[in-house]
């Protein structure tokens, strides 16, 4: 088991190194990740090789749920940028709405199976990672699967200082969130959209009722016209719409594939094609954590 973890993250290592190579600017990472120590060493090895400069990188970390009381939050920061080894981190979200007990596991369980959830303010979690920014450990700060009401939550809260500039959601030809793309337009807040080509079809966590995303016969068709696939027209899709996109892949061939969105764009027409695809409908659901209060997904964006 030990080699196997070594091979995935020496994988991770060689996998960001070449996305720079590629063009790839904007990391999107986390704790729970595990494998913030080998991304940080790539982004300095490719820094020290003059690749790239500490301000061409935009790293995204994540605060998890077991950190939500606001003593912890700059404590979980301070991990991710010793991890990294980087003095700053330029986005730092909040995962996700929901708190989890605090402790030593990151998903505690009770002795029946039961994830133990944690109560806690946002908005004093929300503070908390406003002083971490005016300490200048990080840039900016935004949120993960929070729905309307909670972003409201935030926006509304009295003396906020710093409003979240982004909201990371699923977001994709199938699942086109309309009317949560809207809403945080008028309120300048940039969706950036996970799945972006679709999921894997692991039925622990992805919903397999939705069908693959990338066999789907219109991004086929399309792709087929400007000799792309199905992938690149569903992430230049959701550029051309002003989401930005992070596209997850081990494969050297894939990483390299999907940058290659930036030499042709969609006709209008194309673009209301793949929005009428919608069926509103996720791949990632999370129904392990729907009794939690803050469940963000019971609300209808």
């Amino acid at each position: 088991f030990v080699f196997a973890w070594q091979i995935i993250c020496r994988k991770a290592l060689e996998c960001v190194k070449l996305a720079i190579d590629v063009g790839y600017r904007h990391f999107d990472g986390a704790l729970v990740y595990f494998n913030e120590h080998e991304v940080g060493q790539a982004i300095r090895e490719k820094i020290a090789d003059g690749s790239v400069r500490r301000e061409d990188i935009f790293y995204c970390g994540k605060l998890w749920n077991t950190f939500h009381p606001p003593e912890l939050v700059r404590p979980a920061l301070e991990r991710t940028l010793k991890a990294l080894k980087l003095d700053y981190v330029d986005l730092y979200i909040v995962e996700l709405p929901m708190a989890f007990k605090p402790g030593m596991e990151f998903y505690p369980k009770d002795e029946n199976g039961k994830y133990i959830y944690h109560q806690t303010d946002l908005c004093a979690t929300w503070e908390a990672l406003e002083a971490c920014k005016d300490a200048g450990l990080v840039r900016s700060l935004g949120v993960s699967n929070f729905n309307h009401r909670q972003l409201e939550l935030l926006l509304n809260k009295p003396g906020l200082k710093h409003k979240p500039v982004s909201n990371q959601v699923e977001c994709h030809p199938y699942f086109t969130q309309p009317k949560l793309l809207e809403y945080c337009r008028q309120n300048d807040i940039v969706i950036v959209g996970y799945c972006p080509i679709g999921s894997s079809r692991d039925a622990s966590w992805v919903n397999v009722t939705s069908p693959p995303l990338l066999e789907d016969k219109l991004l086929v068709s399309i792709g087929k016209k400007y000799n792309k696939s199905s992938a690149q027209v569903a992430l230049r899709f959701n550029v051309q719409r002003g989401v930005v996109v992070i596209p997850k892949s081990f494969s050297p061939e894939r990483i390299t594939h999907n940058f290659q969105i930036f030499d042709f764009s969609l006709t209008e027409e194309e673009m209301k094609g793949i929005e009428d695809l919608n069926k509103n409908i996720r791949f990632v659901e999370l129904l392990m954590w729907s009794d939690h209060p803050e469940y963000p997904f019971h609300d209808e964006f």
